[in-house]
């Protein structure tokens, strides 16, 4: 199987790279946008800022080919915000996959949110196999309010979009390379799902 991570600068990316390994498979990093169009499945990670995120990616021409992508793609943390249409953080349009907006907590809450929390109301094959409040890692100050397009869910002052699907394309807030074994179960999951023509 051939899995791209898209490289544009923003990720952890050696953790997803040896938690992809410790599965049994091999990831190319890389930002060609030939690789990435003919790879199995698609990881668009992201740890930083949405604006300047936003401009890396179209100072290589992604911004127009990861929408386009027909293959199953997960977005991570950052990389999930910015396939959203809009992000208040430096006032960031983003790919518009998802139709939802990224917003900050409030002021009353402590951000970022850095730690272990639940997933909960879990809908989707990406879960299979896992328990409702199950714990994952997560390290955000924005988040996605919840939207018809939600398939998990995690309380911090507010229930918000811990998980995100529409069509061949997923993003989940929290990290799964972090995220011990519910992480692992996953991204293995991610991994086996099928591709729709």
């Amino acid at each position: 199987m051939r899995i791209a991570i898209i490289d544009y600068g923003a990720g952890n990316i050696q953790s997803i790279k040896f938690a992809v390994k410790r599965l049994g498979f091999e990831a190319v990093l890389t930002s060609d946008a030939e690789t990435i169009k003919n790879a199995d499945k698609v990881i668009f990670p992201g740890v930083g800022e949405a604006s300047s995120a936003m401009k890396m990616l179209k100072s290589t021409g992604l911004e127009k080919l990861i929408p386009q992508l027909t293959q199953p793609v997960l977005g991570i943390c950052l990389g999930m915000q910015l396939m959203c249409e809009y992000c208040e953080e430096g006032d960031t349009a983003g790919l518009g996959i998802f139709d939802a907006r990224v917003v900050k907590f409030n002021n009353k809450l402590k951000v970022p949110q850095i730690g272990w929390n639940e997933i909960f109301d879990l809908k989707s094959a990406l879960f299979e196999g896992i328990k409702e409040h199950e714990y994952v890692y997560l390290v955000h100050s924005y988040y996605i309010p919840e939207c018809k397009e939600t398939i998990a869910s995690t309380e911090y002052g507010v229930e918000y979009t811990s998980a995100i699907q529409k069509n061949n394309f997923y993003g989940v807030q929290f990290h799964p390379e972090k995220s011990s074994k519910a992480g692992e179960k996953i991204l293995e999951n991610f991994l086996k799902l099928e591709v729709r023509s």
